[in-house]
């Protein structure tokens, strides 16, 4: 007799009855079986494609192609067995449909099991007692180590029903999959996403959509699922039309959330953190005067660049002769003027001095009379090494550093470019060093580094043009010694008719220039601890986003620089297509013991702060002990729990507050453990996390770190 799937507690026994089940375990090795075949022939053909000859030019381009895509399928694949089935669920009179990670079909075209984001599935997610989509039954499978360890059964219409959507039965094993000890990794929650989740998720990616959500109401991982189904059902955001890219607060963050994707079915999804975005983040500081951070934050910073370089497009106001072998040519500033005008609208600084002096030269060759041999004369004048060192000095190349620098060190450089600040504004952001970068120079490194281009442009268009002539020296080479040997059997038709051209010239081997992945643009981004961006942040974002179309995920109250307008006026004023705002608002991560302590903090500074409302008791009341107790606890904590994660949060994590040395312990700031949870979070004077909005904010959110127990050491 085969062995069953499932592998359920003694607590669980009375669900053990074949009758329930058999169906079940029958799908399974069905589901099984398929994968291990596609496994197997995907297997065979990666084998012969590596087998098969290399080829040349677009063949060999074509079969590394096939390399790569059955690679990656196999490699998807391969991730999965059994378990990718997340449950089924049965409309009138219909048979069971089986949900999973991925979809799945036999030898006949069956399902087997429907993609989670298919259409298909969508009743599995969303349907409720209030609205059953035509739903009669639900189950769900509590999946561990390849056997279903736990499952629960939804009739709608007759069960008792929880405002989150779930029976009376499958919210006693909701709870006890919350309780699980946490790894140092999100999970995804596919087993247990709740229908307002779901409606999140697959919401249309026009435009803005706020998640607004308070601590442990899952407005992360909903993020997260929302990029694996609008990538699965949303053509427009393909990765060859931009992709999405996902921003978050820090490293420790995206270190966190970086296998749900992948565990979603989505490899390769850009993960960033606004430093990321700019070379010079690996090694900035916090801006120390929140005064300065402020005035950084808030100015047009594009318009100020703008203006920055402006200043060095300056044409030459007197007139000058260039000679040539042809002729000596007269050179007005109303020509330079002209040339300086041709590059279009945005066209990069650096990038647009080849296009004025490509004018320039065509410009001056146009004034010459029609005896002039205009090649030659082109030829001599763009090698001229006096037009050259004009241009140089009239259009120089230009680097983001040095203007940002010297706005930070010549105050007159700054009035003239951002005349809207005031003399004491321009001087207080005045410093000694103009490359001591901090966190809140990056957007304006950011815009200065995009509207410059690249100061290698002008050598590397040069380089690939001499490799084009090159291939077609060689080409024209090549065809000469075929003409010559033509042995009358239709060579020159081919020729003629470009077939023998493709094999003779090999395009893919010319080099081309490779933009930096993280200037975007991109078709969709994701926001996460959005509350705490500056409007030169968003700015930096809306640069890579030309579409607008974002997913932005926050929560007020937890916003460190007091966010006082509403969501819809921040989107707006910062540029964003007006917001749909879609709140959250059950904590499923926090027990109300905890809750209970976090909230009368943060309203105390902030009363209209949205706080959840926890569903689950925790198994111990908030505790309080000196600091000499933090080494006791942490060992009694460890020897305790075998599972699960502890975290130390501090204003000097540097500082020697526990000699417990293990993998399961961590000690954060309250801002680098934001987006985190643990199971065990100790507190270490939370008086020292400061005072007003910030040191509240810093406060609640260390507290709500916890999912089990939380310790207060003062």
């Amino acid at each position: 007799m085969p062995t069953s799937t499932f592998h359920l507690s003694s607590a669980r026994s009375s669900r053990s009855d074949p009758a329930g089940i058999a169906a079940d375990d029958v799908h399974f090795a069905a589901v099984s079986a398929r994968l291990h075949q596609r496994v197997t022939e995907l297997t065979d053909r990666l084998d012969s494609l590596r087998r098969a000859p290399g080829g040349a030019g677009q063949a060999a381009m074509d079969r590394d192609l096939e390399i790569h895509r059955v690679t990656a399928q196999l490699r998807h694949l391969s991730r999965f067995d059994r378990d990718l089935c997340l449950g089924h669920f049965v409309v009138d009179g219909s048979d069971p449909v089986y949900v999973g990670r991925i979809g799945l079909t036999d030898d006949d075209g069956r399902q087997l099991v429907v993609d989670w984001r298919s259409a298909a599935a969508e009743p599995f997610f969303a349907a409720t007692h209030a609205h059953r989509m035509g739903v009669v039954r639900r189950r769900r499978y509590r999946w561990s180590h390849g056997k279903v360890v736990d499952y629960w059964d939804e009739s709608f219409g007759a069960d008792a029903f929880t405002a989150e959507g779930f029976g009376t039965e499958g919210f006693a094993s909701v709870l006890d999959e919350l309780d699980a000890s946490r790894t140092g990794r999100m999970r995804d929650v596919l087993g247990t996403l709740a229908a307002d989740q779901d409606a999140i998720i697959r919401a249309d990616s026009a435009g803005t959509l706020v998640v607004d959500g308070g601590p442990g109401t899952g407005k992360t991982v909903v993020a997260l699922h929302r990029v694996a189904y609008l990538l699965y059902a949303d053509s427009r955001l393909a990765a060859h039309r931009g992709g999405v890219l996902v921003v978050g607060p820090n490293e420790h963050f995206l270190s966190y959330v970086q296998d749900v994707l992948p565990a979603l079915g989505e490899d390769g999804v850009a993960m960033t953190t606004i430093r990321d975005l700019v070379d010079e983040g690996t090694t900035a500081i916090a801006e120390s005067a929140s005064d300065v951070a402020a005035i950084k934050g808030r100015v047009d910073w594009e318009t100020v660049i703008d203006r920055a370089v402006a200043f060095y497009e300056d044409p030459p106001r007197t007139c000058s002769t260039i000679e040539t072998d042809w002729v000596d040519v007269r050179v007005t500033p109303d020509d330079w003027a002209a040339a300086m005008a041709a590059p279009e609208r945005g066209t990069p600084h650096n990038e647009a001095r080849t296009i004025v002096r490509d004018a320039l030269v065509e410009i001056l060759v146009d004034k010459q009379s029609g005896d002039v041999p205009r090649d030659a004369v082109a030829t001599d004048l763009a090698q001229s090494v006096e037009l050259r060192r004009t241009l140089y000095h009239s259009w120089p190349m230009l680097d983001a550093t040095d203007i940002v620098g010297d706005l930070w060190t010549v105050p007159a450089y700054l009035r003239r470019c951002a005349p809207e600040l005031t003399d004491a504004e321009i001087a207080v952001v005045q410093r000694h060093d103009p490359h001591a970068w901090t966190v809140a120079d990056l957007p304006i490194l950011d815009a200065a580094r995009l509207r410059l281009g690249d100061a290698g442009a002008d050598d590397r268009t040069r380089r690939l043009q001499a490799e084009a002539r090159a291939q077609r020296a060689h080409r024209e080479s090549v065809i000469d010694d075929l003409v010559a040997a033509d042995d009358g059997e239709g060579l020159i038709t081919m020729l003629r008719g470009g077939h023998l051209h493709d094999v003779l010239v090999d395009t893919s081997a010319i080099t081309t220039v490779a933009r930096d992945r993280r200037d975007g643009p991109f078709a969709h981004i994701v926001v996460d601890e959005a509350q705490e961006l500056t409007d030169a942040e968003w700015q930096m974002l809306l640069r890579r986003c030309p579409t607008k179309s974002f997913t932005i995920v926050g929560d007020r109250a937890q916003s460190r620089h007091l966010f006082t307008e509403s969501w819809d006026a921040r989107t707006a004023r910062t540029g964003l297509i007006p917001s749909r705002v879609s709140p959250l608002t059950i904590n499923y991560r926090t027990p109300a013991e905890i809750m209970d302590t976090a909230a009368p903090m943060i309203r105390r500074a902030l009363p209209d702060a949205g706080v959840p409302t926890s569903i689950r008791r925790g198994k111990s009341p908030v505790r309080y002990a000196p600091m000499s107790a933090l080494d006791e606890i942490l060992k009694q904590w460890l020897t305790d729990n075998h599972e699960g994660v502890a975290c130390v949060i501090t204003m000097d994590p540097l500082a020697p507050t526990s000699t417990t040395v293990s993998d399961r312990v961590r000690i954060l700031t309250p801002e680098s453990a934001k987006g985190l949870e643990f199971d065990l979070v100790v507190l270490v004077d939370p008086a020292t996390f400061g005072d007003g909005v910030t040191g509240a904010v810093d406060r609640y959110v260390a507290m709500t770190r916890a999912t089990q127990e939380l310790v207060i050491l003062s």
